[in-house]
């Protein structure tokens, strides 16, 4: 089973776009930071994680593994409630860092763990159900971008911490 799951999440990161593509040999790969800033699907994280001081973080070196929500992820959070997001900084640097697990993760993990605690503090749950895994209710659209500082897989929905 595991098997299945491991090959679609492959066939995922082989759609990736060409601004996250691996580096061709001898290449650098870009950080978290640069890959959302290089990627039009991520403007709005991007714009949030730069609003909540996090952009400079995830340019430095280190490891993380950041489950990053698309402008069309954000596009479902109510208006209201990214308003009020954007008018708090704790709040969104909360929300942003729910995101993030330090190390690197990759999908062939990912499939094997059943939570994984984020740099907020409380853990996301994760669900693999036939070809489909879920962080929280989020399902991963493309896995394992590969950056410089950790990977980076892409989710359909943004994930909110608990209360």
């Amino acid at each position: 089973m595991t098997r299945i799951f491991l090959t679609a999440l492959a066939a995922l990161a082989l759609a990736v776009p060409a601004a996250t593509a691996a580096p061709t040999r001898g290449q650098a790969s870009p950080s978290i930071a640069a890959i959302a800033a290089q990627t039009p699907q991520f403007s709005t994280l991007l714009s949030l994680v730069k609003k909540a001081g996090l952009a400079e973080t995830l340019s430095k070196p280190g490891a993380y593994t950041v489950f990053a929500p698309t402008n069309a992820a954000f596009a479902k959070v109510p208006k209201a409630t990214l308003d009020k997001l954007a008018k708090n900084p704790a709040a969104l640097k909360r929300v942003l860092l729910y995101h993030v697990v330090a190390g690197k993760v990759p999908a062939a993990k990912v499939v094997t763990l059943t939570s994984a605690k984020t740099l907020a503090g409380p853990s996301v749950k994760i669900r693999v159900t036939g070809k489909t895994v879920r962080v929280n209710a989020a399902k991963v659209t493309k896995a394992d971008v590969k950056a410089s500082n950790g990977i980076v897989h892409v989710i359909d929905r943004v994930l909110l911490p608990p209360a």
